[in-house]
């Protein structure tokens, strides 16, 4: 019984902490968040397309050498 007390004290405290840590976080703002999505999704579309065009020119390169 009393390491159940415990377990429920450490959880309490824990959340009371989480609480603390949670007031000192600096969201972004709207505008932020979308530019900062684009940049993502630009930067993941080029990289896609470079290994993409990698892949066909390797895949190409050995279908020949293989021939």
């Amino acid at each position: 019984m009393q390491r159940v007390v415990e377990l429920v004290q450490q959880g309490r405290q824990f959340l009371r902490e989480v609480r603390m840590e949670m007031k000192k976080v600096t969201w972004p703002s709207r505008k932020e968040t979308i530019s900062s999505t684009a940049v993502v999704i630009v930067v993941v579309l080029l990289i896609a397309t470079y290994l993409g065009v990698v892949d066909f020119g390797l895949s190409v390169l050995i279908g020949n050498l293989l021939r």
